[in-house]
């Protein structure tokens, strides 16, 4: 970790050129950098009796500024006009410089605000955390026919007969593993927690197989019994939609 050197209110030569630009009101991306040289040198020496370790940094800097001045001062040959203005590393360090050094005093001022913030302790009693209300599979089911199931599952069945190539459907094919009940029942129930609400027919309709459709219809009923979640059918010709029970 580097060390914080700082000098009479400048915490580096950074610190010191910016203040000098901004006390001169000019712009960051056109700095005279003859009268910020002059001023710069006026205040390295003003800082004589300062430790010459300390020093060191803004030394670098004076150095930094009397070769750019230099180089501005001297007539620029043709080889030398596609590197482009001096001052330009210098501008690119002191405008990184000054994000870093405003977005700390931003993250300051929200420090100090954070710190007359409290907050009391959650006073719930632990009987209310603890209750859950009753589940009663019937008036959870109670707005769905097992006949709009029935036929949901009918369609997609159907949907995906009519998918099948009458000639690749004739080739053989690799069978696949066996599907788990106990699986499909767990990907089923994190797909809906994931998406909040899901189409019982865009459900059937995603899996690749027949037994895969199978295996899922018998996962949704099998979370409905266990009341973790719930299904609703507005109207008898509606879709039906699964949510998760909270």
């Amino acid at each position: 970790m580097g060390i914080d050197i700082k000098v009479n209110a400048f915490e580096g030569p950074l610190d010191l050129l910016l203040h000098l630009i901004e006390k001169n009101k000019v712009d960051i991306y056109d700095i005279p950098i003859s009268e910020i040289t002059s001023q710069y040198l006026d205040y390295i020496r003003s800082m004589e009796e300062e430790d010459l370790d300390v020093m060191s940094d803004f030394l670098v800097m004076a150095a930094t500024l009397l070769k750019i001045k230099a180089k501005m001062l001297l007539p620029v040959k043709e080889e030398e006009e596609e590197e482009g203005d001096p001052r330009e590393e210098l501008v690119r360090r002191l405008i990184e410089y000054k994000i870093y050094k405003y977005a700390s005093l931003q993250l300051k001022e929200r420090e100090m605000t954070a710190e007359k913030s409290f907050f009391r302790s959650p006073d719930i009693p632990p009987q209310v955390l603890a209750y859950r209300e009753e589940i009663d599979p019937v008036q959870m089911l109670s707005e769905v026919t097992l006949q709009r199931i029935s036929e949901v599952f009918q369609f997609v069945m159907r949907k995906r007969q009519d998918k099948l190539d009458p000639i690749r459907s004739e080739f053989g094919e690799i069978k696949q593993e066996e599907i788990k009940l106990e699986d499909k029942i767990t990907e089923v129930y994190n797909y809906i927690i994931q998406y909040k609400e899901v189409n019982f027919y865009d459900l059937l309709n995603e899996q690749e197989t027949k037994e895969a459709v199978i295996v899922t219809f018998l996962a949704v009923l099998e979370l409905m019994k266990t009341g973790k979640i719930y299904v609703q059918q507005e109207n008898i010709e509606d879709d039906i939609f699964i949510r998760v029970l909270e």
